[in-house]
């Protein structure tokens, strides 16, 4: 069974309490999502593998440790997930982007998969999934089984705020995916929005509301 991890960080918890605010412009919202993004990926990535390594300093030789094995690919799913890519790129900028964009149809309420584009060798990769809000659950449930579907096996979710419906949701279709979370808020209301929440991470992040 994959783990939950919930981040008590005081840091993340005080930039959780900036975006939250309704007064929080775009330039900050843009920001603190990155940086929030940044201090998760730190946390999500502590599991990596290392290798031993014999270098040479300019004093004398030794063993370092170096990560080991399988190279990384960050999956955005559009449009909000953008908003988390920058931050963890600044901790591991090699990792390559792929992108999947998914929408929920007004009649159905199921995603439908509009684009997706991934690294070519994106199955020998450790990959992280990532989308500022988990809500209903259902689009992140889409992307990461469109990325099994695709020959990738290791698999982590990461998020910014996520409802108990929808890591519910996720843990029952993907049991075997780890899922990182800066905050778990209390419930969905009516229409599908994470409350306490912070509204549409996208139209936030780009302005566009």
């Amino acid at each position: 069974m994959g783990k939950v991890v919930i981040m008590d960080h005081p840091l993340i918890q005080h930039k959780i309490g900036l975006i939250r605010r309704i007064d929080t412009g775009t330039k900050d919202f843009r920001q603190t999502i990155s940086e929030i993004a940044m201090l998760i990926c730190y946390e999500a990535t502590r599991d990596l593998k290392l290798d031993e390594v014999e270098i040479e300093t300019p004093i004398c030789k030794t063993t370092v440790k170096e990560l080991k094995g399988k190279k990384m690919a960050i999956i955005p799913i559009l449009r909000a997930g953008l908003g988390m890519v920058d931050g963890m790129l600044s901790l591991i900028p090699a990792a390559k982007i792929g992108h999947i964009g998914l929408y929920r149809d007004p009649a159905t309420l199921e995603p439908v998969e509009y684009y997706c584009k991934l690294p070519a060798d994106c199955a020998e990769r450790e990959v992280f999934v990532v989308d500022p809000m988990l809500a209903t659950g259902g689009s992140s449930v889409a992307a990461i089984q469109m990325l099994k579907d695709k020959g990738c096996k290791s698999i982590h979710f990461m998020c910014i705020i996520a409802a108990p419906e929808g890591i519910e949701f996720l843990q029952k279709h993907h049991p075997d995916v780890d899922i990182y979370i800066a905050a778990k808020d209390a419930y969905l209301n009516d229409t599908k929005y994470i409350v306490p929440g912070l509204g549409d991470a996208g139209d936030r992040l780009f302005g566009t509301k």
